[in-house]
């Protein structure tokens, strides 16, 4: 397997004796030579981390796609595998999913975004999580100062399970095959509705109150922030379905008047986004936000080809890929 392409590069990091494996992939740029810096600008650059056990490549290739295209528009893109994910060395913890959303990974995370910077002479980083990752990022974000940006792809602010008990899994596909199980659906939605409006604006017992707090603490210091929500079941837009705590409302209010959030609701994704008209949408809109908060000082860098880089990083050697069980791929699976 070759360690690098035109395009991209294998890299290490190493974390606390912990050896951490990703994917560089080169900016667009008019340098002549490959390692020279042509224009001399500091650029920002985007960081993908790890949705729960999925590995850096994510589903359906999805990063690898949004990657090689941010980096033709001349934004330096990074996919790694955090600790015991993927190609990275490392243990993974038995209760991978309340690790993350204890924020378990935001010093690895907050960790990477230090070296990418540091070695690249870079002027920081726009961290991108998924699901899980999405709560990865939030605690990254509060932890270090590189991170000048956030995007978060169907995040959640709740303790969910790892997996539903299997009598409530069977019984979901009833309700959802079954008119006089959508009947009583649509009944208990409304109960729970109810329960809502008369309990005021209180949080839920299972709201994850350490990530709201860091939360808080990067959005209402006005750090830009791209949110994507997918169509949700018997929900409308970026609302939840009837009964659900509003949390995409109560996080805007939490994040205050000075906040530059962005929501954006992808009518034609499921939660993935990996589905072709999502992950063009998704490019599109990151590519317009980037523009927007984070402009290229070179206008002629986005409309280059995709030569050699500056950026200089360790190069790794192969290894394989260990693709996660199947029920390991989505946090929400159990909500």
């Amino acid at each position: 397997m070759l360690q690098a392409t035109e395009t991209r590069e294998l890299i290490e990091v190493e974390l606390l004796g912990v050896r951490l494996r990703g994917t560089f992939h080169r900016p667009a740029e008019s340098a002549a030579d490959p390692r020279t810096v042509g224009s001399g600008q500091a650029r920002t650059a985007v960081l993908f981390l790890n949705s729960l056990a999925l590995p850096r490549a994510a589903s359906g290739d999805s990063a690898v796609y949004w990657a090689e295209s941010f980096a033709k528009r001349g934004y330096p893109a990074f996919r790694f595998d955090l600790p015991g994910l993927g190609d990275s060395d490392g243990e993974t913890s038995t209760d991978l999913l309340d690790f993350i959303n204890a924020g378990g990974y935001a010093a690895a995370a907050a960790h990477l975004a230090k070296e990418v910077v540091a070695r690249g002479n870079l002027s920081g980083v726009v961290v991108v999580g998924h699901c899980a990752g999405s709560v990865s990022a939030v605690f990254a974000a509060a932890a270090c100062k590189e991170c000048k940006g956030l995007i978060l792809m169907d995040p959640y602010f709740h303790l969910p399970v790892a997996k539903r008990p299997e009598v409530r899994e069977k019984l979901s596909h009833w309700v959802r095959r079954s008119g006089v199980g959508n009947t009583l659906s649509n009944i208990y939605d409304r109960a729970k509705h109810l329960r809502l409006v008369l309990g005021g604006a209180s949080l839920p017992g299972n709201a994850n109150g350490a990530l709201l707090s860091k939360w808080k603490t990067v959005a209402s210091a006005g750090l830009p922030i791209l949110m994507f929500k997918a169509p949700g079941i018997k929900a409308s837009g970026s609302k939840p379905r009837l009964g659900e705590f509003d949390y995409i409302q109560h996080v805007l209010k939490l994040a205050g008047r000075k906040s530059r959030v962005v929501v954006k609701t992808i009518d034609k994704a499921d939660h993935s986004f990996a589905n072709r008209e999502a992950r063009d949408a998704v490019r599109e809109e990151i590519e317009n936000w980037l523009a927007t908060n984070f402009p290229l000082t070179d206008p002629e860098v986005s409309a280059q080809p995709t030569p050699q880089s500056s950026i200089k990083y360790n190069q790794s050697s192969p290894t394989k890929t260990m693709r996660p069980p199947s029920n390991q791929d989505c946090a929400l699976e159990g909500r």
